[in-house]
């Protein structure tokens, strides 16, 4: 938001849009007033709850603060949902309807409930001797994925609009694709087709091909099934040429919030010619075909087109790409 400098003047608050979208919502709130009422005897429940708990307040309160009266909107398509926060504001921008819309996504979901909720899916890493090294995107001995929290929100403005206020970009968002497995509540298409239908649609939205890609931020929560789908996703589209790197063995998996950070780790990717390493990938299993999985060190090359992958439970792919501005 400092580089995007909102106060300097040059926005019309009617054309700037919100749209930040969460995963599970105010969790934590919900949790913690509950247990107020579940005392002996039951406390009152604070009056803000409902305000501080809903979902679409992630927006509100940015619109709020900032004082925009453009659209302010949440959605949710669990963990891709900070991706589809970036499509839709695309859209808002080629439609017309906005000059600037600050997107992205938010969850803060660490909880007892929450890690119960997901170890009994099976998602959860068992290594918690070695919490620093527990997810393992790709890795021979990944188990599955370390729940994290955050929020990540990119300014997205016209580019005319940006050189009219001596903004510098750090990339272009160039196109959009969304997908649906349509094949189980929690587990991939081992097909991948809705995922592959996704990076398609973004690319042809964006007018490349996959030989046109130099990087993809792969979604890699370190999931055993889920790893193992993608990298043969990619391996079909993009082959060995292109580089591949998958944040979540640093970060964790932050839900709703992922999309939205790591489409910002692939900007400063393209903007820096920088690919970061893959952190705790050592050995690939037999389930990951031979994709150029950058890990060890950072890799210093240039980003001309990138794509960034996010899908959720439900069957939610959602796919950016974005290139040099």
């Amino acid at each position: 938001m400092a580089d995007a400098a909102p106060g300097d003047g040059g926005w019309d608050p009617a054309r700037v849009g919100v749209l930040i979208g969460t995963g599970v919502g105010g969790l934590g709130t919900w949790l913690e007033q509950s247990g107020r009422m579940l005392d002996t005897p039951p406390r009152p429940v604070n009056p803000l709850t409902v305000p501080k708990a809903i979902g679409n307040m992630a927006a509100a309160t940015v619109a709020l603060d900032l004082g925009l009266n453009g659209p302010a909107l949440s959605l949710a398509t669990v963990c891709a949902t900070g991706t589809t926060a970036l499509g839709i504001a695309l859209d808002l921008l080629r439609a017309g309807r906005c000059d600037v819309v600050l997107a992205g996504g938010t969850d803060a979901a660490i909880s007892p409930l929450m890690s119960s909720a997901f170890d009994r899916l099976k998602a959860l890493s068992r290594r918690r001797d070695a919490p620093r090294s527990a997810s393992r995107p790709f890795d021979r001995d990944r188990d599955g994925f370390v729940l994290a929290e955050g929020a990540g929100v990119l300014v997205l403005e016209l580019a005319a609009g940006a050189r009219a206020r001596g903004r510098r970009p750090y990339a272009k968002l160039m196109g959009y694709g969304e997908a649906s497995d349509a094949y189980h509540l929690t587990s991939p298409d081992p097909d991948g087709k809705g995922a592959q239908l996704a990076v398609r649609g973004a690319l042809a939205d964006a007018g490349l091909s996959p030989s046109d890609v130099a990087l993809v931020n792969a979604h890699a929560t370190g999931t055993p099934q889920g790893d193992a789908v993608e990298a043969r996703l990619i391996d079909r589209l993009f082959g060995s040429h292109t580089a591949v790197t998958a944040a979540k063995g640093v970060t964790g998996h932050m839900l709703g919030a992922a999309g939205a950070v790591e489409a910002a780790f692939t900007a400063l990717s393209i903007d820096d010619g920088v690919i970061p390493p893959t952190a705790n990938f050592a050995e690939r299993s037999a389930d990951v075909p031979g994709i150029d999985i950058v890990h060890g060190a950072a890799r210093h090359a240039p980003v001309p087109f990138a794509v960034s992958n996010s899908f959720g439970f439900g069957g939610h792919n959602a796919v950016a790409v974005l290139g040099r501005a």
